[in-house]
């Protein structure tokens, strides 16, 4: 039965093959004349340097959270008798759990660096594509481009979790007890977490700083269109699209498919014991079974991506995000029903399925809220934008509020899917003590069984934001850009409903991971009559706010330093502001500090999201369960509310710029500009981190739960 694993590694092979193939059919495509290239080029030049001294940083973070695991990881069951957690005799597997953490981070860094290196191929093609044959064109190639990472990000994710299954679970056989395979298992998820932080966290703060020095100093001062070639800020702001739009966003999805994954498989060691070998096997096998269907579903959905010159490009992205669940949920419920057919304990499969599919639906939600938040089709968008119209407070105020008020439509959707997935998992193993936990999990992975197309829609964002760059700087005619702007504000859009998903995943597999950990230490009850609880829940809900502090402080220090370099470049430069032949800005200056800027501040936030929970686990149990709990709330809020602001924000600017309330150069732009540089390093920065965050604490706290019992 364990050998179904060469299944799901096998459905995670056609992804990659499909993904291969979509990259051939994209560097096929006609890469433009030579100034196109050139600018190309010089974009792929400063993302490849970034995330090469990026990975060399993270080497050093990855070799010694491999020491630390392998010297101190002893696993320990944990059984709890009349109230009393007894704590039976240890089996060391450190090294493997280390070798398995490794494995994560490198498959994390591989998907990121593949994204990245096809999205600066993809963007200028997507330029001559739109240039050649129209709005079609475009979307297909950037589609593609963007179906490249997106299918990448799941095969890489189920490939890797197929591996560590069948070489240290069913070959080595390194610990027989399930629930110690499964910690050696979510050494897989903390090293896609660990590596996922810091790239979030390095290319948000690359991108935002070179994005708010560019539109600050290019836009409101200098009263240059985006993207002008005169601007010395242009080029790192096309080079941060790909190195945290694309690499940065591709390891934060990888990390939340993963996680996704190693939750109910951790779960299952517990849930299915006393369904005897066979049970157990096939709980922790299920949610790659559910993850398999995910990726055939996505690849059959890219095929449904078409767009016709007239139409909306939303119709095409939608045919393939819904088509996608369509097969999913279809496709999962003979899977369920024939998995976990003779399993005595589990009375109603389709209870089960339901979990699943009240992920699903839960996570399409909370995207249409973020859709009918973040889109100009919509009016929160519109009203944002009219309230440029009295100055930048008011679009402040405005973009606040609206993001406020989106965290209530998302937590209710969250609370639903959660309650509905519990109850069903209850309703599948009646008799059976956190089968409803189990559910809860299921639904994690439901709500991101279809990563492939939901990435692919993501990351198609960047690709076409870069074409506008490309097409702006290499003066292609004012309807390629217009072709290329409409697919960006679409792309903002998509990046939100996105951000949706991976948050609203988050929240749930955090919990599902937070059931883990307490099984893990013998915590029956959080006890909040203890201090040390009560101390460790202040502190989580403390530290959501502390993390986006130091995120938003090291992006306006950056931008700072940009907005100065462009200045004085402006100043310096005879001739550069006035567009004067031979005078040519130093775009390699502002590279350069977006880089040192990324690498020097993106450390202190994500180490300090990595050691909290081993100190506060160090010194109470509850402490830390306290801990978790408070980040989870807050950290799920905080991350809705800045990812909609941040998206509002963008495209009240976009909506004004297509000539709406008297279009760009006006007062009422230049407004709409400051909220826009406001939610930059929300929507793009602390934003997605939040989703990170609360999982990497919770696989820290399971992967090391053994060093706190004592």
């Amino acid at each position: 039965m364990e050998y179904w694993a060469l299944v799901t590694g096998a459905a995670a092979l056609v992804g990659l093959l499909v993904a291969f193939t979509y990259s051939r059919m994209v560097t096929r495509e006609d890469a433009g004349d030579e100034k196109m290239q050139s600018i190309a080029a010089a974009i792929r030049e400063g993302a490849m340097a970034f995330i090469r001294r990026e990975y060399q940083v993270l080497a050093v973070f990855v070799l010694v959270v491999f020491a630390l695991i392998a010297i101190f990881i002893w696993y320990k069951p944990v059984d709890v008798v009349d109230g009393q957690r007894v704590i039976g005799s240890g089996v060391y597997t450190g090294i493997y759990t280390a070798l398995v953490y490794v494995l994560g981070a490198i498959c994390s860094m591989t998907a990121g660096f593949v994204g990245m290196n096809i999205a600066t191929k993809a963007s200028v093609r997507t330029t001559r594509g739109a240039e050649k044959e129209g709005i079609g064109k475009a979307l297909t190639i950037a589609f593609r481009g963007g179906a490249v990472m997106g299918l990448t990000v799941a095969g890489l994710g189920l490939l890797g979790l197929s591996l560590v299954y069948l070489v240290f679970v069913k070959w080595w056989q390194v610990v027989t007890d399930p629930a110690g395979q499964a910690s050696i298992i979510a050494g897989f998820g903390l090293g896609a977490s660990s590596v996922a932080l810091f790239a979030r966290v390095g290319g948000g703060i690359y991108t935002k700083a070179a994005d708010v020095g560019a539109d600050l100093v290019g836009k409101v001062e200098a009263g240059i269109p985006e993207d002008d070639p005169r601007n010395p800020a242009v080029i790192a702001d096309n080079v941060g699209d790909n190195v945290g739009d694309v690499a940065g966003m591709g390891a934060d999805l990888y990390e939340s498919y993963v996680g996704s994954i190693v939750a109910p498989i951790t779960l299952a060691a517990t849930v299915f014991a006393l369904s005897g070998s066979s049970g157990v096997v096939k709980g922790m096998l299920l949610p790659m079974m559910i993850a398999a269907v995910g990726i055939i579903s996505s690849v059959i959905a890219t095929l449904f991506v078409r767009s016709k010159e007239g139409s909306h490009p939303a119709r095409a992205l939608n045919a393939g995000s819904y088509g996608a669940a369509l097969l999913t949920t279809i496709g999962t419920l003979f899977v369920v029903i024939f998995w976990l057919r003779g399993v005595e304990s589990v009375k109603n499969p389709v209870g089960f399925w339901v979990s699943i599919v009240s992920g699903l639906i839960a996570g399409l939600a909370i995207g249409w809220i973020s859709e009918f938040y973040t889109s100009d089709r919509f009016p929160k968008v519109r009203e944002i934008a009219k309230s440029s119209q009295t100055g930048p407070a008011t679009t402040i105020l405005a973009g606040f509020s609206e993001g406020m008020e989106s965290t209530a439509g998302a937590i209710i959707m969250l609370v639903g899917a959660i309650a509905a997935a519990y109850l069903a998992g209850e309703w599948a193993m009646p008799d059976v003590a956190n089968s409803g936990i189990y559910g809860i999990a299921l639904a994690a992975i439901g709500m991101l069984s279809t990563t492939g197309m939901t990435v692919s829609v993501d990351a198609y964002g960047p690709i076409a934001d870069n074409a506008g760059g490309i097409s702006e700087m290499s003066g292609r005619p004012p309807e390629v850009r217009r072709i290329t702007d409409s697919l960006d504000a679409l792309g903002n859009t998509t990046a939100a409903i996105a951000k949706g998903f991976a948050i609203a995943s988050a929240g749930v597999t955090a919990l599902a991971l937070f059931k883990a950990y307490t099984a893990a230490v013998g915590i029956t009850v959080i006890d909040l009559a203890r201090w040390q609880t009560v101390v460790g829940m202040f502190l989580g809900g403390m530290f959501p706010f502390l993390f986006s502090s130091m995120a938003i402080k090291a992006v306006g220090r950056a931008a700072y330093d940009m907005i100065e370099e462009v200045r004085r470049q402006f100043r310096e430069i005879p001739g550069l502001k006035d567009g004067k032949e031979g005078a040519r800005p130093e775009y390699a200056r502002c590279v350069d500090i977006s880089t040192k800027a990324a690498l020097k501040r993106m450390v202190p936030p994500a180490t300090i999201a990595i050691v909290s929970p081993v100190i506060l686990g160090l010194w109470d149990v509850q402490a830390l369960a306290g801990y978790l709990a408070g980040a989870l709330v807050v950290g799920f809020l905080v991350a809705i509310f800045m990812a909609n602001a941040g998206g509002a924000w963008d495209n009240a600017k976009k909506y004004i710029e297509a000539g709406n309330l008297g279009g760009k150069g006006t007062p009422t732009h230049a407004a709409a500009v400051v909220g826009d540089t406001v939610g930059d390093p929300f929507k793009d920065t602390a934003g997605p981190c939040m989703n990170i965050m609360i999982k990497v604490m919770s696989v820290i706290a399971l992967v090391f739960a053994p060093l706190f019992l004592r």
